[in-house]
């Protein structure tokens, strides 16, 4: 069975930094896209970042230039650095990968969420 397990989150104040960190395991035969995914209290799930198995990022419009997403091939593992953070950057952020088990179908698995607080 495949789990994704978040860390790295807690209360940061502005315009402080936190690195967030995703590992898949379990019975993993590949990975297409890693991202992660932030929601506000009421509002809708957001996508914040995104990384091909090649490497190749997208970001959210609000979130270029400040955070980085990136990811280790070998530890099935997608980072988050989140830099100059503001109180909007306040969410639930939860990972999420493009990933197929051995002997079954592409799917998309979700981590557990990790609290992100920023706040004086």
């Amino acid at each position: 069975q495949v789990q994704l397990v978040e860390s790295g989150g807690g209360l940061v104040q502005p315009g402080g930094s936190l690195r967030l960190s995703c590992a898949a395991s379990g019975n993993i035969f590949s990975i297409n896209v890693m991202a992660w995914h932030r929601q506000a209290p009421g509002k809708q799930r957001e996508l914040v970042a995104a990384v091909s198995s090649g490497g190749s990022p997208r970001y959210e419009d609000s979130v270029k230039g400040r955070f980085t997403i990136s990811r280790d091939n070998a530890k099935n593992t997608v980072y988050l650095q989140m830099n100059n953070l503001q109180h909007g950057d306040t969410a639930v952020y939860y990972c999420h990968a493009d990933l197929r088990e051995r002997g079954r179908n592409w799917d998309d698995y979700w981590g557990q969420g990790t609290q992100v607080t920023v706040s004086s």
